[in-house]
């Protein structure tokens, strides 16, 4: 097992560098813009619409930014709508490791964070954080659902996610939420392989109308 989680996270690291690292800079502009536009945005011009239709048109912004680009809208949404600077992992042979991730200056990184959506799903608690951590969850999962043709990196982060705790420490816990933010991001990029029209809100609103249904 340990060979083969071996394999399989060098795999999905070797991936993510190859994605990232030769567009660090377009990256960088990209979560900008989107930072930008939560900020401008989300506190005055989108104030009367409800999350999901905020979240959307976040997602729409970016991808005009990118015009039309799907692969890199999903990947840029997934760093502007993070909520740390780096993720500390500490590895068993290796120990701690601080990995940056990209990111914008402290005032904006601040005053996005504040006004990132937060009212994800139905059943989000009313609290001031909300489900705001979801969003970067559900837009990875989905870039590399949306990305990955030759090998299956969907199963891959499913794998990554089980044997996560049992390997490493992180200084954040993955719970039920963000396994259902991974997988409606999942569907969201294979459906977006056949239908460029589809929204975030419709996955969300699909679920919520399924879960529902079995619960009834």
């Amino acid at each position: 097992m340990n060979n083969k989680f071996l394999i399989l996270f060098l795999s999905f690291f070797i991936f993510l560098c190859i994605q990232i690292h030769p567009q660090r800079s377009k990256l960088y502009k990209a979560v900008e813009s989107t930072s930008n536009y939560i900020v401008s945005n989300i506190k005055f011009t989108l104030k009367d619409k409800s999350d999901l239709q905020q979240i959307d048109s976040i997602y729409l912004q970016q991808l005009n930014y990118q015009q039309k680009d799907f692969k890199e809208a999903l990947l840029s949404l997934t760093f502007a709508l993070v909520l740390v600077r780096k993720v500390n992992i500490k590895f068993p042979i290796f120990g701690m490791i601080n990995y940056p991730l990209v990111s914008v200056s402290d005032s904006l990184f601040e005053l996005k964070n504040k006004f990132t959506l937060k009212y994800i799903f139905f059943d989000t608690q009313l609290n001031e954080f909300g489900d705001k951590d979801k969003l970067s969850h559900f837009f990875g999962s989905a870039f590399i659902s949306y990305s990955s043709n030759i090998f299956d990196f969907d199963d891959l982060i499913g794998y990554f996610i089980e044997v996560f705790e049992e390997n490493f420490k992180v200084q954040s816990s993955i719970d039920k939420r963000d396994m259902v933010a991974n997988n409606l991001g999942k569907i969201f990029g294979e459906l977006l392989k056949k239908n460029k029209n589809i929204l975030r809100s419709q996955i969300l609103i699909s679920n919520t109308l399924k879960y529902f249904n079995y619960n009834l």
